[in-house]
Order: structure tokens, then sequence, then C-alpha cells
């Protein structure tokens, strides 16, 4: 190889280190205002962790709902929050609770499943009106939903029932925006076959 064609390459090289550099330097320094709220938790501030409530319910929300019956939903919810409250510390990137909590929330409704003891479920028609036909339709919608793929229930039940925008779901989860966009466009062409829908 000649020297000036080596030379060349040094340079070149050298200018890319430099701009990786660079670029790992600004992505270490980006910190988010969730994470500067979770630094706020992990000091003692319980106003810090209501605003992370706020933010992140909706999200451990429809993850839980994807998975469990609706009527223990609320509860663990609630164990999400305190195990994140209890646990806070031990994150350790916290541009990622958003990811975090999901993790959390999968995790616990797991558990639900291993925990649960043996019961014989009540009809859900004897605890409401007969003629109320748009809770039984929001109910087989949501059956629907939940015999769908994970990926696909999850996205779903965040964008359809927790009201989440495509951006919202991607930034809170951790995913990148194109796979929410295709989870959504998948799950909902699975959805209208198993409920019957035409295009």
């Amino acid at each position: 190889m000649p020297e000036t064609e080596m030379t060349g390459n040094i340079f070149y090289l050298a200018r890319r280190e430099t701009n990786v550099g660079t670029k790992a330097a600004t992505q270490a320094e980006k910190v988010t205002a969730e994470a500067l709220l979770v630094e706020r938790v992990c000091g003692g501030d319980s106003a810090a962790f209501g605003e992370l409530y706020r933010i992140f319910a909706p999200l451990v929300h429809g993850i839980i709902l994807a998975r469990v019956p609706r009527g223990e939903v609320e509860d663990l919810v609630q164990e999400v929050f305190l195990s994140a409250y209890k646990n806070a510390a031990s994150l350790r990137d916290r541009n990622a609770v958003g990811a975090w909590l999901v993790m959390i929330a999968r995790r616990r409704a797991v558990e639900f499943y291993r925990q649960a003891k043996p019961t014989e479920e009540i009809s859900e028609d004897l605890s409401s009106n007969t003629g109320d036909n748009t809770q039984t339709e929001a109910r087989e919608i949501l059956a629907a939903i939940r015999a769908l793929p994970e990926t696909y229930c999850e996205t779903l039940v965040l964008r359809l029932v927790e009201g989440m925008t495509g951006q919202e779901i991607a930034e809170r989860t951790g995913l990148k925006p194109e796979s929410v966009r295709v989870n959504l466009h998948r799950g909902m062409k699975l959805l209208r076959e198993k409920l019957g829908i035409e295009e």
C-alpha cells in the first residue's frame, strides 16, 4: 500500500474515532426528563414519584391488562409501582425507565398466574346489565386482542385501550417507532380477521 494512501486511511480512521467518541459523549450527556425524575425518586422525592406514576401508569396498566383479568389489573399496577419505588436505585440506565417498568409489569403478570389459586369464575353477565351490549362487545374485543401474539396484544391494548399514540408507545417501551407501527398494523389486521371485520 502506498504511503500516501496509508496516511489518508489513518487520518480517516482518526477522524472517524473522534466522531464516534463525540457521539458517545453526546449520548451519555443526553438525559431524559424521566431519568431526572428517577434520580429525584432515588433521593426520596415523593412528588417526583407521583409524576413518574402519572407518566407511566397508562403504560403499565395496558401491559397488565393485556395479560390478566380486568378485576386484578388495578392492584397489580400498584404492586408494579411499589416494586419500582423500592428498587429505583437498582435501575442502571435511568433513561430506560419505561422499558424497566414494562419488564416489571410483565414479570408481575406471570407471578400472578403462578400464585393464583384455582377458582371458579362468575360469569361477567351476572355483574352487568343484560341489555348493555357495549360492555359485552368491549369484553369480546379485549378477549380477541388477548388471543393475539404477545407483541401485537400489548401494542394494541396500549393504543386502543390506553389511548397512547404510536410515538408514546415507542418512547415509553423503548421500542423503535417503526416496530410499533408494524406491530399496530399487523395486530389490527389479525384483530379484524378474528372479529370477522372486512377491510
